[in-house]
């Protein structure tokens, strides 16, 4: 899969020293080593996945309560049956990619969650897990190096700019997309939609800061003030990429200045002080 490039109306490519290429795993066999280069090499991981990949193996799985965890009671008081399976297909993909990501096994991971619905890792706040779902689409970003925020759309979403753009884009994003054709206008405004999506998720905003307030280039990776120019020093990288051939996935990496140098394994990851706590928590 490739990264959307300069050429495609309205992207902002991928920088691929830092955003790493988001992963298809097709069930709990993974590629699990995929994410785990990502990690080392990068310090983030992306995945995506489909619920129905992932469902047989969940419900048949004899181990499913422990993996769930916390979880299981929700799970067990879902009725409705679509929203069920993908509650615990979403869980499953978030815990087996954060384990892999950490050297460790999904079990022995704590998932919980922050005011609003943020998965987090009780234990590990040096860990960061941004998760985002849409239509049969799953998709979930690790990262060790500071925020992470993803988000997804399928690709062929309509996204009118006539009643949109006086809420979604800046005045620098306007004057770059009044001029294309139509078609092109509303992929690229798609684009800049699932970019300031995955931003506004990394800093914990959502939809309560505005996307008229922040920006993006048609041809930078860079976060932008309104006016067009930079707001950031470099700290933020970003990336969208095509899935499935049908969904777009745009990702936002913060960088916080953390070592991104050594290995992901629970004994060697982040700071000695910080890994023997880590590994205390993990040990039986």
């Amino acid at each position: 899969m490739n990264p959307l490039t300069p050429t495609d109306p309205g992207c902002v490519p991928a920088d691929a020293d830092r955003v790493s290429e988001p992963v298809h795993v097709g069930g709990p066999h993974g590629p699990w080593h995929r994410v785990r280069e990502d990690m080392r090499s990068r310090g983030n991981a992306v995945v995506f996945a489909t619920w129905g990949e992932w469902l047989g193996p969940a419900v048949t799985d004899p181990g499913l309560r422990p993996l769930l965890g916390r979880d299981w009671q929700r799970y067990r008081r879902t009725t409705d049956p679509l929203v069920r399976f993908r509650f615990v297909t979403s869980r499953l993909v978030t815990k087996y990619t954060a384990a892999a990501a950490l050297g460790t096994q999904a079990g022995e991971l704590d998932l919980a969650y922050k005011i609003g619905g943020r998965p987090y890792l009780r234990g590990l706040d040096q860990v960061d897990i941004s998760l985002t779902h849409t239509d049969d689409l799953i998709a979930v970003g690790v990262s060790r190096n500071g925020r992470i925020g993803v988000d997804a759309e399928p690709a062929d979403r309509s996204m009118s700019y006539d009643l949109l753009h006086d809420h979604v884009c800046t005045p620098a994003e306007r004057a770059g997309l009044e001029p294309l054709p139509e078609e092109q206008r509303a992929a690229a405004l798609l684009r800049l939609w699932t970019l300031k999506e995955a931003y506004t998720k990394a800093i914990g905003q959502g939809l309560r800061l505005g996307f008229t307030e922040f920006g993006f280039g048609t041809g930078s990776a860079g976060l932008l003030a309104p006016d067009g120019r930079p707001a950031s020093r470099g700290e933020w990288a970003f990336a969208t990429h095509r899935a499935l051939g049908r969904y777009l996935i745009s990702v936002a990496c913060h960088d916080a200045g953390l070592d991104t140098a050594r290995d992901t394994a629970p004994h060697t990851m982040l700071d000695e002080g910080f890994m023997s706590a880590v590994t205390d928590l993990l040990t039986p």
